[in-house]
């Protein structure tokens, strides 16, 4: 038998007998994963953490450069990776220090005038229901079961807070293994950040010794790209929901709307989600508002609607630009499908995934575009000789 013949039989019985082993333990498979990304968990965050963190650094390691010149250029990455750190640290203590306290005083008040918002509410319907004549229709006690269900509504909403409480006590009780997995985590990422350099390298050699040229350059091409559009994803969501919602703090002072900080705080965070972050945020918050005033609801969607016209045709244009490059139709079925398939997490990350596979089939695209050209005037120019 041929040698060649022989190894390919030998490679799709070995195919087989490995599938039909995945097939019959996948639940032991699956569950051997599930542990593995666990033990694994603060090396993916300490991945992601100095992922952010990245373009502060080289900016910081392209100041001190500039600073120290060439005599003290070793000092420049040690200071640069301190300097993003110390900045983390700052926004976070920031963010805990002013923030949190607004949130939690918003949430003591709304929790506190949350019945009477319920009574407000059913007053306004009643007026409306009267003022467009419809409490003249014979439907058995409209506003006492309209009173009954918000009642019933929120008292379910209720309950429901006081099972996040036991979950939040819950997850106090395990504070340590949290405490534990982010300080591995942090260091991880000091470990990625400081030695960036080396362990690309080090990446790269792997790839180019053990791939096929073939495959091995165009992977490590595929994973530039991706990393330039990741970046440029993250750090354009993240100042532009930093920027969403200090305006949307900004206006509710000037506009002396309640609970300013909360309702800033799920507008800028739920801008963080492609396409649906933006009707995520304007929902709650009119909700919130609601119990205090339909008025002020009604004003809240009308401010929020023309600040995220103003920011989805002025401030994110500036901000992200057109670094993605992906239309409107694919970014909408990117998260659809995504969310769809893996929730969150789904809807987050496949915007710029999308944008990847979108650049890469558009250079494939003029690739062959080119070579169909070049194809073409070489047969022009044979018919002409």
């Amino acid at each position: 038998m041929d040698k060649k013949l022989f190894r390919s039989i030998l490679l799709i019985i070995t195919y087989a007998v490995l599938l039909v082993l995945v097939l019959l333990k996948i639940d032991v498979i699956a569950g051997s994963a599930a542990s593995f990304l666990r033990v694994m968990q603060p090396f993916f965050l300490g991945f992601a953490i100095a992922f952010v963190l990245n373009r502060p650094c080289a900016w910081f390691r392209q100041s001190y450069g500039r600073l120290l010149g060439g005599k003290a250029e070793g000092l420049a990455l040690p200071l640069a990776v301190l300097s993003s750190y110390l900045t983390f640290v700052l926004a976070a203590v920031i963010l805990v220090a002013f923030v949190v306290p607004q949130i939690a005083e918003s949430g003591r008040m709304f929790a506190s005038n949350l019945e009477g918002g319920i009574q407000h509410l059913t007053i306004w319907v009643n007026q409306l229901l009267s003022k467009m004549d419809l409490e003249n229709i014979n439907i058995p006690s409209v506003t006492s079961n309209l009173s009954q269900t918000l009642e019933k509504v929120f008292h379910t909403l209720t309950d429901a807070m006081g099972g996040v409480m036991d979950q939040v006590l819950a997850i106090t009780s395990s504070i340590i293994s949290v405490a534990v997995t982010l300080l591995l985590s942090l260091v991880f990422s000091v470990y990625m950040l400081a030695g960036k350099e080396t362990l690309l390298a080090q990446c790269r050699r792997l790839v180019q010794t053990y791939v096929p040229a073939r495959f091995s350059a165009p992977f490590l091409r595929v994973m530039g790209m991706a990393a330039d559009i990741f970046t440029k994803y993250v750090q354009g969501q993240l100042v532009e929901a930093c920027i969403l919602g200090g305006l949307c703090f900004a206006g509710m002072v000037i506009l002396r709307l309640d609970y300013a900080p909360m309702i800033s705080v799920i507008v800028g965070v739920s801008a963080l989600v492609p396409v649906a972050g933006a009707y995520i945020g304007a929902v709650l918050g009119a909700l919130m508002l609601l119990m205090v005033s339909p008025l002020k609801s009604l004003l809240f969607l009308v401010y929020l609607g023309c600040l995220q016209q103003i920011e989805g045709n002025v401030i994110y244009p500036r901000v992200v630009g057109t670094s993605l490059g992906l239309p409107g139709i694919w970014v909408l079925t990117a998260v659809t499908v995504g969310g769809g398939m893996f929730g969150l997490l789904g809807i987050i990350l496949s915007v710029p995934t999308v944008s990847l596979l979108y650049a890469l089939v558009q250079q494939d695209l003029r690739r062959r575009a080119g070579g169909r050209l070049e194809a073409g005037a070489e047969d022009s120019q044979a018919e002409e000789k």
